[in-house]
């Protein structure tokens, strides 16, 4: 992953401009990666890129549940199913 020089910061000026590292990411949409001892330790992202991350993930999961459910439906058999007040009753 290629990362402009000028987006990174070490984590000992971020602890001294946070207030100013959080503005500069919501104003100007760019993510900020966080140095620590010149390693990537974590990142800091705009929020709506946050949102489509987020988003981006839930799909992903329901994806992976479509795909586990596909080959358990072609056995579903219905008259096997057992009714939701038979099973409250018991």
């Amino acid at each position: 992953m290629m990362v402009e020089t000028a987006q990174m910061m070490p984590i000992t000026r971020l602890q001294k401009e946070l207030t100013q590292t959080v503005r500069k990411v919501s104003e100007k949409n760019e993510s900020v990666y966080i140095l620590k001892n010149n390693n990537m330790e974590a990142v800091i992202v705009p929020f709506h890129e946050y949102e489509y991350l987020s988003a981006l993930e839930e799909a992903f999961e329901r994806l992976e549940i479509a795909e586990n459910l596909a080959p358990r439906m072609k056995r579903y058999n219905a008259a096997k199913s057992v009714s939701w007040d038979s099973i409250r009753k018991d």
